[in-house]
């Protein structure tokens, strides 16, 4: 992969600068520099020279990139120096952060970026955004009002788009090589989330499920296949453990076969997204994508089949938007010693996706 494939370049927004962002996006440019290529990286300058340079110490028989500031979006490296383009997305501080820190001044420089970056991306001078790792707490403390990302990102969204922040409904898909899971709610509490097993709520993920798959390569060129998991143990046993897949998961499947979408279940949770991996690669697969009805229902199985692999997806966005599936890994930071593999994973989709789009 050469920047010349893409006429847009990639913004890579640095994540919180008290964690691990900035030294695994260094570490994914050392270890794969033609996939990373089309990326310019919306950071601060001085906070990717630092990890550069520690890299360099930790690692002192690498080739570590140069970081390189750059105007703007079609500023190319200059000749003959390989380097990370740095597009300067926060106010640099008197002080950068400390390592593994939950900071007011991180929080609002990995915000900063995330805007930058997704604006461009909503304007078109990107052809996607990715991002490394924020931390919530930190978020919190700069005064952002939204938990995460994918918050933050419907929420420019739907602003750029004129429209209310409910009438751009996303979901978040985790994905690796041998499963794909999207969440029927985000970040709620289990109390919460549980009372968003509603009928309009499981058709509408289902519906952006289904727009999705269709719209990418994900969607293996036909018409996609998706799993429901049920709510509770055994998927109800009928309404003997509860009623919410006879009040509300089966309607909603109901609903989405009458539009002509290929849906299933709901099937028992302890099963289902082992069904889904084990017949991942059959001609006619299991699925294509299994929604989980909670956060870590559909979270912990991605997970446990590894961190490294998993990327984290927003859909129903006007963009594209891919993320590593792991934190900021404050008790990693400052050591140069993380791993870059989800982040490169997360660029490949990225460029996968556009490609595809």
């Amino acid at each position: 992969m050469t920047q010349t494939a893409f006429s847009r370049p990639i913004a890579l927004s640095m994540g919180d600068p008290a964690g691990i962002g900035p030294e695994i996006i260094i570490d994914a440019f050392v270890r794969e520099p033609g996939l990373m290529q089309p990326c310019i990286v919306v950071g601060d300058l001085q906070v990717m020279q630092r990890a550069a340079q520690l890299y360099q110490t930790v690692h002192p028989g690498s080739a570590v990139p140069l970081p390189v500031a750059v105007p703007g979006w079609e500023a190319a490296v200059p000749e003959g120096r390989a380097g990370v383009r740095i597009l300067q997305g926060c106010t640099s501080p008197a002080t950068l952060p400390r390592f593994g820190e939950v900071q007011q001044e991180a929080g609002r420089m990995a915000a900063d970026c995330i805007v930058l970056g997704a604006r461009a991306a909503l304007q078109g001078q990107a052809a996607a955004l990715v991002t490394a790792p924020i931390h919530k707490e930190a978020l919190s403390l700069a005064g952002i009002a939204h938990p995460g990302h994918t918050e933050m990102l419907q929420a420019l969204a739907a602003d750029h788009a004129g429209v209310g922040v409910g009438a751009m409904p996303v979901r978040m898909m985790l994905a690796n090589p041998e499963l794909r899971t999207v969440l029927n709610s985000i970040h709620l509490s289990l109390r919460s989330a549980i009372a968003a097993v509603q009928v309009d709520q499981i058709l509408q993920t289902i519906r952006i499920t289904d727009a999705f798959l269709r719209c990418t390569a994900l969607g293996r060129l036909r018409a996609p296949r998706i799993a429901l998991a049920g709510l509770n143990p055994h998927a109800g046993e009928g309404g003997l453990f509860g009623d919410e897949e006879l009040t509300a998961i089966i309607p909603a499947r109901d609903a989405a076969r009458a539009e002509g979408i290929s849906v299933s279940g709901p099937y028992p949770p302890d099963t289902v997204f082992m069904q889904a991996r084990h017949h991942a690669h059959d001609p006619l697969p299991f699925c294509d994508a299994v929604i989980a009805m909670y956060h870590d229902q559909g979270l912990i199985p991605v997970k446990y089949l590894g961190v490294e692999h998993g990327v984290n997806v927003t859909l129903g966005l006007p963009l594209i938007r891919t993320s590593p599936d792991h934190g900021t890994a404050f008790d990693l930071a400052g050591k140069a010693c993380a791993d870059s593999t989800s982040l490169r994973e997360a660029v490949r989709m990225a460029v996968d996706l556009t490609q595809a789009a």
